[in-house]
């Protein structure tokens, strides 16, 4: 561990011989109002910047340019004779010979566009930055559209669902390339740093025939910060109740007009062990995690012409678990306490070549490339599990316009190619997994009160067979700030029970898995899961007394013709996994009230329904430890931002989970049987953040301050090895409250 990281920190502060003199300042508007997305770049070059959230930009300067223009639609165009490097504060007027200026909530950190055909929802790294400096599956507590879950009482790790369903239905997307699958997909999210990111595009619905055949309830596509955009150097160091510390450091440097590069550094590690609850294990594992990607970047201003982006990213994560008292240095045969080592890695490679053609700006072509080797291997008391999944997945797209720019396409193929070797207890489920496809994706958009995309593809896998993939989605505007959505889709994927149910390791239950001739696809012996989603949308914008308001609406629902059903209440002993027979669906709705009540204050406001069952061994009901009601609030408030940046934030989160089905239990003795229903119950999050100027702040937060913790979290913890030892049965938190603080510090 402690070479990785000298070697982390050697590639970081090395770059540093790169580092130049810059332009540096901030773009307001409107009486000291930040402005993001403003362009900079030296007149008659390449070389440009955009403004960050807080106004702030940083260009290099050399001798041969000194005419650096500042440009923002609605804003007149202001040219600066500069001279030397220096620091600047811009305003920019209003430009008033248009004929209407509109500025759609540039400070809002959360964005609903009402021009997208598809239902997307942004989050800037703004958002991300009102949570705890954490990995991505903890970075959606301010976020209506997305439900964070504990999956268990021994690993920490948090799951997320959309509409209902788990994240194997969602497909996640690294920079628009197919990201979390397979075997990074139970636990990925957590390898992803928060500080990393610069934006999340959260899509309801089946996603788009571009990304692939396997969306089906949703896709999330996350992006990071880019070299030409941020400061040259940012620290964030962060400490929790726990004995959790993170470090994140980053370097990005232009080096000259056509390449920009930037390195990412980042640690954690928890070396305390806590038993907030008394019952003998550990609330959060012990771990330490070493983070490190690089990236460079090719035509850094230009639009038109090559561009081209690369990077590689590695980590190492180990973790340990499970009693109080275990000690992994004794060997397991004869260790008497229940313990989990889990030791994961990851190799990544990825490359994105582009080219716009010069006279034509609305036709181009792009190649995207990439390699992972993902690694896990690990136990579970006396349980084994090894999984080591490699893949190469190509994405050729052609994009262009038919007759006008009304009329849009973007076609092209995709090859995926999977190597898994995996062993659980010694049985072996290796399997190399090769796919094709071929895509059309038409879109239609008049810039007024209609766009719709229809989509389709064909591929063919050598465990799945040739198989058509269509989609579709709508958007009508009868009226400006009215938005009606509608989509369709089909997805189909195989289920690898295994890596993705890793949280019922953590019971003593008996794996089951179907004989042939069950299924026809070999392996698990399971048939491919293959669903339709349905949904409807509706936006409206609104003022009331003056004040920015908006409602929305949506409706989805999820058919499953086959699904793999994942059977809790048929034995507490076994999960039994097997094909669908019977109905499965998952149908949900949400209601959003979103209002600034005042200046420089946002109070979101969400409530959801879900009715999502399947048929198992007891019939149609409603899946286990899945709330049918959840009631969502978060306000968020600014001081004014002075001259040198100071201003205070506050930000606030209440989350309310309705009751959940537990498993049937029955069969346990009665000392060892839950109640049939979870108890409701709410968390309530807060952070302050002072920030004294715009290159430094410091934070301080709490989660679940009202301290709930779920009661008797592992069911049978005095008898780890026995027969009804599981700590599976998980609605809510077991640590309890968490307080935490940090500091962030950016060097232009």
């Amino acid at each position: 561990m402690k070479k990785q990281l000298i070697i982390s920190l050697f590639l970081l502060f090395s770059t540093v011989l790169f580092s130049q003199e810059k332009v540096t300042g901030k773009i307001i508007y409107d009486n000291n109002q930040p402005l993001q997305g403003a362009n900079i770049y030296w007149q008659n070059t390449q070389i440009g910047a955009v403004s960050d959230d807080k106004g702030n930009f940083s260009i290099p300067f050399t001798a041969e340019n000194s005419v650096l223009v500042i440009s923002y639609v609605g804003f007149k165009t202001i040219y600066l004779t500069i001279t030397e490097p220096k620091s600047i504060t811009q305003n920019l007027e209003f430009d008033t010979t248009l004929d209407e200026v509109t500025l759609t909530k540039l400070k809002s950190s959360l964005q609903r566009n009402l021009g997208s055909t598809a239902n997307v929802q942004t989050m800037t790294a703004k958002e991300l930055t009102k949570a705890a400096c954490c990995n991505l599956s903890e970075s959606f507590e301010t976020n209506p559209s997305i439900d964070v879950n504990f999956s268990d009482a021994v690993s920490g790790t948090r799951q997320i669902r959309i509409l209902g369903l788990t994240s194997p239905y969602i497909t996640m997307t690294e920079e628009n390339i197919l990201g979390l699958r397979g075997g990074s997909q139970y636990s990925g999210l957590s390898y992803i740093p928060g500080p990393w990111v610069h934006s999340i595009q959260i899509t309801k619905g089946a996603g788009s025939v571009i990304n692939g055949y396997e969306s089906i309830s949703g896709q999330i596509n996350y992006e990071f910060l880019k070299p030409v955009e941020e400061p040259t150097i940012f620290i964030n160091v962060f400490g929790a109740m726990g004995g959790r510390y993170e470090l994140n450091t980053h370097y990005h440097t232009i080096l000259n007009e056509h390449w920009a590069t930037g390195v990412l550094v980042h640690g954690n590690f928890r070396n305390e062990k806590n038993d907030m609850n008394k019952d003998g294990f550990l609330d959060n594992p012990l771990m330490r995690q070493i983070n490190v990607m690089n990236q460079w970047k090719y035509g850094i201003c230009g639009k038109k012409g090559i561009s081209a982006e690369f990077k590689w990213r590695f980590f190492i994560d180990e973790k340990q678990s499970g009693q109080v008292a275990f000690d992994p240095s004794i060997p397991r045969s004869v260790n008497p306490f229940w313990g989990s080592e889990i030791n994961t890695r990851q190799f990544l490679a990825s490359a994105k070549v582009g080219y716009v053609f010069p006279d034509m700006d609305y036709q181009s072509i792009g190649f995207q490339n990439q390699f992972t080797d993902y690694r896990q291997d690990g136990y579970y008391g006396n349980r084994d599990y090894f999984v080591r999944h490699q893949s190469w997945y190509s994405n050729l797209l052609f994009a262009t316009i038919i007759s006008n720019t009304l009329h849009k396409f973007t076609t092209g193929a995709s090859f995926q190619w999977d190597r898994f070797e995996e062993l659980y207890q010694f049985n072996d489920f290796s399997r190399t997994d090769i796919g094709a496809g071929a895509f059309f994706e038409y879109s239609y958009n008049n810039n007024d009160d209609l766009s719709y995309t229809l989509g389709g593809r064909a591929d063919y896998s050598n465990r799945l067979g040739a198989f058509f993939t269509p989609r579709a989605h709508i958007r009508f505007q009868p009226a400006e700030q009215t938005t009606l959505r509608a989509s369709i889709g089909r997805g189909k994927r195989l289920a690898n029970v295994f890596m993705e149910n890793q949280n019922l390791f953590a019971s003593n239950r008996t794996f089951v898995l179907p004989t042939l001739p069950q299924g026809d696809n070999g392996f698990y012996n399971l048939d491919p899961e293959i669903a339709w989603n349905y949904g409807l949308s509706f936006l409206q914008k609104f003022k009331i007394l003056g004040k920015d308001a908006e409602i929305g609406l949506d409706l989805y629902r999820t058919d499953f013709q086959n699904q793999v059903v994942i059977d809790l209440d048929a034995s507490t002993q076994q999960v039994n996994f097997y094909n669908l027979n019977g109905k499965s669906f998952a149908k949900s709705l949400q209601l959003d009230f979103n209002i600034t009540p005042a200046k420089h204050m946002e109070w979101r406001n969400s409530y959801k329904f879900y009715d999502v069952r399947n048929t198992n061994s007891i019939g149609l009901d409603q899946r286990v430890l899945q709330p049918r009601h959840r009631f969502f609030t978060n306000l968020a408030y600014e001081t004014n931002t002075k001259d040198n940046g100071n201003q205070w934030k506050f930000d606030a989160t209440y989350n309310w989970l309705g009751k959940q089905r537990m498993p049937v239990s029955t069969g346990n003795p009665s000392e060892f049987q839950w109640n049939t229903m979870a108890p409701a119950f709410f968390t309530l999050n807060a952070q302050v953040t002072k920030v004294f100027s715009s290159n430094f702040e410091i934070y301080v937060g709490g989660e679940n301050m009202n301290n709930y913790r779920q009661p008797n979290a592992i069911i049978a913890a005095t008898d780890p090895f026995g027969d009804f030892f599981d700590s599976s049965m998980i609605y809510g938190p077991v640590f309890g409250a968490m307080y935490y603080a940090g500091l962030r510090w950016r060097i232009n």
